[in-house]
């Protein structure tokens, strides 16, 4: 999942080598979080207009979480 993340995200950012993704532990209600850092540059990329691309990275993440019958959390930070 952390591999799928970062690849999605490398395709938005000019700065592929400022990506990092950390990873939780599964919390009480059984949800992986996600941290996904990148480029003070390449926020606005990653997030997009009114959010439109990180909410598509989230759907795109939880629909592959869910194949592996997972429940994620992508946080951008």
């Amino acid at each position: 999942m952390k591999e799928l993340l970062i690849s999605i995200v490398k395709g938005l950012v000019d700065d592929p080598s400022a990506i990092e993704v950390t990873v939780d532990e599964k919390n009480d209600e059984g949800i992986i979080v996600y941290h996904l850092h990148v480029g003070e540059n390449d926020m606005g990329r990653v997030i997009g207009k009114q959010g439109r691309i990180a909410k598509a990275i989230r759907v795109v993440m939880r629909a592959a979480a869910a194949k592996s019958d997972e429940k994620i959390q992508v946080e951008i930070e």
